[in-house]
């Protein structure tokens, strides 16, 4: 797996793309490259926060543990996305657990380096806030698609913002169990509405387990 070099991942990372090059440049001097195996723990719920992670390569799956020992999948973070962050700027316990779904490489902001710096580096301080807000109105989405959606609904939303070849071929990113868990679904209404849009002749369901998008009109009509 090829790393790319710190100042890309940054660039790359919705965080930070709205930061000018000094305050980015301060970021990628006190940056680390993680590489993770498949199934490795990057973090469990309660630790100390190790920093800021930025995915370069690969899935990490970020998920809660109930007290009856009920599992939430938070976030599927594949190239580009960031997790621990409020953690980090907050400086307080991580509240999420985080295991490399595949073999993943990540950027690192050291949390002893990073608080040291928005101590000093109020500019910094003002380009993070503005990232912030990008990211509370994400998580402002994730509710309503939670708690608005229908399940068809939220299944095409999620679809629909997935990257597809030039034939429509879709490849989720994690498995279905996991997909169905982050979207608030149980694993057998996933399949049943997958099964539901190929009837519907919006996919095409392979026997390899891929997904073909043949009519995106009307998956993108369930998402709205």
């Amino acid at each position: 797996m090829q790393s790319r070099s710190p100042g890309d991942v940054l660039q790359s990372c919705g965080l930070f793309r709205g930061m000018d090059d000094l305050q980015r440049s301060v970021l990628e001097n006190m940056s680390l490259m993680r590489h993770f195996k498949t199934g490795e723990q990057l973090f469990s719920q309660g630790d100390s926060c190790p920093g800021l992670f930025v995915v370069d390569a690969g899935l990490v799956r970020v998920f809660r543990m109930g007290q009856q020992g009920q599992k939430h999948v938070l976030h599927l973070c594949g190239p580009g996305q960031t997790f621990a962050e409020v953690a980090a700027f907050g400086d307080f316990p991580v509240p999420a657990s985080a295991v490399a779904a595949q073999p993943s490489t990540c950027l690192m902001i050291p949390n002893d380096l990073l608080q040291k710096e928005l101590v000093a580096n109020h500019d910094l301080c003002r380009q993070l806030l503005v990232g912030m807000s990008f990211w509370v109105r994400h998580f402002v989405q994730l509710l309503d698609d939670i708690v608005l959606r229908d399940a068809t609904s939220r299944v095409a939303r999620y679809l629909n913002e997935l990257p597809r070849d030039a034939s429509g071929r879709i490849e989720l990113p994690a498995t279905k169990k996991d997909i169905a868990n982050h979207l608030n679904l149980s694993s057998e209404t996933f399949s049943r509405v997958l099964r539901r849009l190929s009837d519907e002749s919006i996919l095409d369901l392979t026997q390899s387990g891929s997904i073909r998008l043949t009519d995106e009109q009307s998956l993108s009509h369930y998402g709205l």
